[in-house]
């Protein structure tokens, strides 16, 4: 990891020929603080922000051209498989529906084959369908020769989610996968501003250090978390607003901690930022182990941490002093918890060209 995450201007999509095997992966994302206020609902009325970062776990697509009309989309780590032709329209139906939209958005011009896969279960909170949808649209636009800039790839990636598929969510996780490394993210009516963090390289390795990625288990996907915390602004609820101001204050002051280095001061505002999401929609932990881990693992050494993700299970973040962090993943793990390592990943979504199937 470079002391200076990279920044791409644009994506420079390689010009596909004739059996011409395009390749692309976009990584997933730890998302800090701030989630809530990039719904729309929310930054058309007030200023939203996010403080993320990209991680070395990533979605993959490979795309192979094909001699005929067909079009055949594989998920090697779920085992589905949806297949149609070129002039046949596939039915939005639940499987595979986010690579199906990204091929419908941006057109195919012959038979192709693509083989998608993920590297972190299904709703784990890491940001993985806009993930997904990110290196799809990068290797279809590459196989195409369309030209695209990250702007335009993150917003054409919200539009497939929130309004062909119409899935309720935020707009962090597009940029963020799309642009990669660590960003400040502010949302507005009409813009999204990226503001790429220099963050020293002895900070960005320290953090690593001090953070922990547990699963907690498979996420309930029917819960509706994103339309109750809907609901609960546009009614007005006390605490879900005093939650999401907090929320975007605290965006600000998290930024400001890891600049200057102060990293228990960032680690104790992760449970902060914790204790304001539960306030936005009380409902994010109801009937998962979360809290139960999350309460373990401060009792064992972790200053703070934070459930990923709108809620309903995933992957739990902690901040913990290195020195305990034995006994924290000893404790987790006899309540059922599984960790993962991780690092930062500066890199956004990259499309390439390979020679080799």
């Amino acid at each position: 990891m470079s002391s200076q995450f990279a920044r791409m201007k644009g994506i420079e999509t390689p010009r596909a020929t004739a059996g011409t095997i395009i390749r692309a992966r976009a990584p997933l994302r730890i998302s800090f603080v701030g989630g809530g206020t990039d719904l729309e609902h929310y930054f058309t009325e007030h200023p939203g922000a996010t403080l993320s970062s990209t991680i070395n776990r990533y979605a993959h697509v490979s795309l192979y051209p094909r001699q005929d009309q067909e079009v055949h989309i594989r998920s090697l780590d779920l085992g589905y498989n949806v297949r149609y032709s070129l002039g046949d329209e596939p039915n939005d139906d639940g499987v595979l529906d986010l690579a199906k939209a990204a091929i419908r958005r941006c057109g195919l011009h012959r038979g192709t084959e693509l083989d998608i896969r993920m590297e972190a279960p299904q709703g784990s909170g890491l940001g993985g369908s806009s993930a997904l949808t990110a290196a799809v649209l990068g290797a279809v636009a590459a196989s195409n020769s369309q030209v695209y800039s990250v702007y335009e790839l993150a917003e054409m990636n919200y539009t497939i989610e929130r309004t062909d598929l119409k899935i309720v969510g935020g707009k962090q996780d597009q940029y963020a996968s799309t642009f990669g490394g660590f960003n400040l993210l502010e949302f507005h009516p009409d813009r999204v501003v990226v503001t790429p963090l220099r963050i020293d390289i002895s900070v960005l390795n320290d953090l690593e250090a001090h953070l922990l990625l547990c699963y907690t288990g498979k996420v309930r996907t029917n819960l509706g978390l994103v339309d109750r915390q809907i609901k609960f602004y546009q009614e007005s609820r006390r605490e879900t607003l005093s939650g999401m101001a907090r929320l975007y204050e605290m965006v600000f002051e998290m930024k400001e901690a890891l600049l200057t280095g102060a990293l228990d001061r960032f680690g104790q505002m992760l449970n902060e930022a914790y204790i304001n999401k539960k306030m936005m929609n009380p409902h994010v932990a109801e009937n998962t182990k979360a809290d139960v881990l999350y309460e373990a693992a401060k009792k064992h050494g972790a200053i703070g941490g934070k459930l990923l993700g709108a809620g309903g299970g995933g992957y739990l973040l902690l901040y913990c002093e290195t020195g305990k962090q034995h006994k924290v993943r000893e404790a987790l793990e006899q309540l059922g918890g599984q960790f993962t390592d991780f690092s930062f990943e500066g890199g956004g979504l990259q499309v390439w060209r390979s020679n080799s199937r």
